[in-house]
């Protein structure tokens, strides 16, 4: 059997609870909480008898001290792509806008099928989708015939998956990702599947 039949198996987790220097709006920061912290020790003690062979983390903070602390506890490397970083908040960052509802909104019209939405000074929706997916592809061709973790965020996260399945991205409008939450995924020479959601079966 050749490598690139041998499936990758590719644990999707969020990185855990975090807390912000301020109140404004920002791309940046986030430091876990003692909660993060027990959230990413218990995603490594849930991931233990996987075999993880490396763990690949977005570059903010919140999901590299995540992936610092699974790793650690797993005995792996660490790898950072920007690719798996959170979609940006543009013409917001410092201001005191509502995130929630202003990115929401690009997300609500991107699942309604605008693949051209996004905010002031942010990335279009599609642009976000392809490097989140990009990022995920590069890491499971780099371990065929092994099991990787990816942490990165909610959003990120629930905007790559549908692509890397070929469903429509309205197929998580209903889905939900807790801190340190992981999807399972698979992926081999004939693409994309989802084993498990949370412990579900997908």
């Amino acid at each position: 059997m050749s490598s690139l039949q041998c499936p990758t198996r590719v644990f999707v987790a969020r990185h855990g609870e975090a807390e912000y220097e301020s109140d404004l709006v920002t791309d940046d920061g986030g430091s876990l909480t003692r909660l993060g912290r027990t959230q990413a020790q218990a995603l490594a003690e849930e991931l233990r008898g996987e075999r993880i062979a490396r763990v690949w983390s977005s570059p903010l903070s919140r999901a590299v001290q995540t992936a610092e602390i699974v790793a650690g506890l797993l005995g792996v490397d660490v790898v950072v792509r920007e690719g798996l970083r959170e979609y940006g908040v543009g013409s917001m960052s410092g201001t005191h806008a509502d995130e929630r509802a202003t990115v929401g909104a690009v997300f609500e019209a991107w699942m309604d099928g605008d693949a051209e939405a996004t905010i002031d000074g942010g990335e279009r929706i599609t642009d976000f989708v392809d490097r989140v997916t990009h990022a995920f592809a590069e890491a499971a061709d780099q371990h065929r015939g092994e099991a990787i973790l990816v942490v990165s965020h909610g959003g990120a996260i629930l905007a790559g998956v549908p692509r890397l399945l070929g469903l429509p991205a309205a197929s998580v409008r209903d889905r939900t990702l807790a801190n340190c939450g992981v999807i399972e995924l698979a992926a081999d020479a004939d693409g994309w599947r989802g084993v498990r959601w949370c412990g579900a079966p997908m």
